[in-house]
């Protein structure tokens, strides 16, 4: 089935795993996602398209207890209804973005945690591409990535 980005330039796959699309400020280095036009910190319009870490550390958290309202149309929702999280992750070096949280409960969520990026369906064209959204889902031991036990252990005592 053939896949694509809920988004243009939001997602890519060049080396087959998925990474997310953001722009970096050549004047400052700022970074920002989505791609933006205009750097968010100096203002110059030297921003270039770049690929944002895979890896991070989940910086806060919240967890969503009603169905998003219309024009919400994902299929990753659970039927019956559960209750599905939401996270602030932060990427090395880069910036912190929203992001849904998967294969978590409330239980195993800490704050300062290791992330990875991965995609999920959120739906599927008329033609049958799938339409897919990113989310971010706890790493394995050994797999944080450039996130060092050191900025795990910073981020979580900020």
């Amino acid at each position: 089935m053939p896949t694509r980005p809920i988004a243009e330039d939001l997602i890519t796959w060049r080396d087959g795993d998925p990474s997310l699309v953001g722009s970096r400020c050549e004047a400052c280095g700022t970074y920002a996602f989505p791609v933006r036009a205009g750097c968010p910190k100096c203002g110059a319009t030297s921003m270039r398209q770049c690929e944002l870490e895979r890896a991070g550390v989940l910086w806060s958290w919240t967890s969503q207890g009603f169905v998003p309202k219309e024009p919400f149309a994902g299929t990753f929702m659970a039927d019956p209804f559960e209750p599905w999280f939401v996270g602030l992750i932060e990427l090395p070096g880069q910036l912190r973005l929203e992001s849904i949280l998967t294969g978590c409960t409330q239980e195993t969520l800490r704050f300062g945690m290791p992330m990875r990026l991965v995609t999920l369906p959120f739906s599927t064209d008329s033609d049958g591409t799938e339409v897919v959204t990113f989310a971010f889902t706890p790493a394995g031991p050994g797999a944080a990535g450039p996130v060092s036990e050191a900025q795990s252990e910073e981020t979580a005592r900020a």
